[in-house]
């Protein structure tokens, strides 16, 4: 299916399961079975779960139709579902894409100090990925995290650089922010 019309709404499920294979295939199987489109998804695995975001777009009988059949699947396949209607994202023309990548050793306040320092500067947050792990070397336990941040129109772009990065270094983070950049660029 191509990318929705103007006429299309949408639906954004959000689905917990054991085996992200069947979690990925059971839902964009009964979208396409529903006459939907998916939109955008993204999946990933937390200890023995996964997680499953969609952002499915069709007509709105469609969307009624997949809407009333997603209780039945996720008691077949024992899968936890939440649905909430929503608008397409809104084109903010002006606004900056950036990368923050922080690297540190592990501590629970760190993410939340991250999300402060956005809030605080008006920064919207667009994506975040944080992953704990072992260093190899020391056993230490170490976070690296990922925030895809959208800077709002007349940011100055090299204060709000300067003071990522002074914050940073307070709290002891090795960190750096960048211009977002596509993954395959054409």
């Amino acid at each position: 299916m191509s990318t929705p019309t103007v006429r299309e709404q949408f639906l954004v499920i959000s689905a917990l399961g054991p085996n992200p294979m069947e979690l990925a295939n059971v839902l964009s199987r009964a979208a396409f079975e529903n006459r939907c489109a998916v939109v955008t998804s993204r999946l990933s695995r937390h200890g023995e779960t996964s997680a499953l975001v969609l952002q499915v777009g069709g007509s709105w009988d469609a969307l009624a139709r997949l809407e009333a059949s997603l209780p039945g699947l996720g008691k077949k396949h024992g899968l936890t579902l939440d649905v909430v209607r929503s608008a397409d994202q809104e084109v903010r023309p002006q606004a900056l894409p950036y990368v923050a990548y922080v690297s540190a050793a592990y501590r629970p306040d760190i993410i939340n100090e991250l999300c402060q320092f956005f809030l605080d500067h008006r920064v919207e947050l667009e994506a975040m990925t944080c992953d704990t792990y072992l260093a190899p070397q020391t056993g230490s336990s170490m976070l690296n995290a990922q925030f895809t941040v959208i800077l709002p129109a007349g940011t100055q772009i090299s204060w709000l650089r300067d003071q990522f990065l002074d914050f940073a270094d307070a709290l002891n983070l090795d960190a750096l922010i960048e211009p977002w950049r596509p993954q395959n660029p054409v």
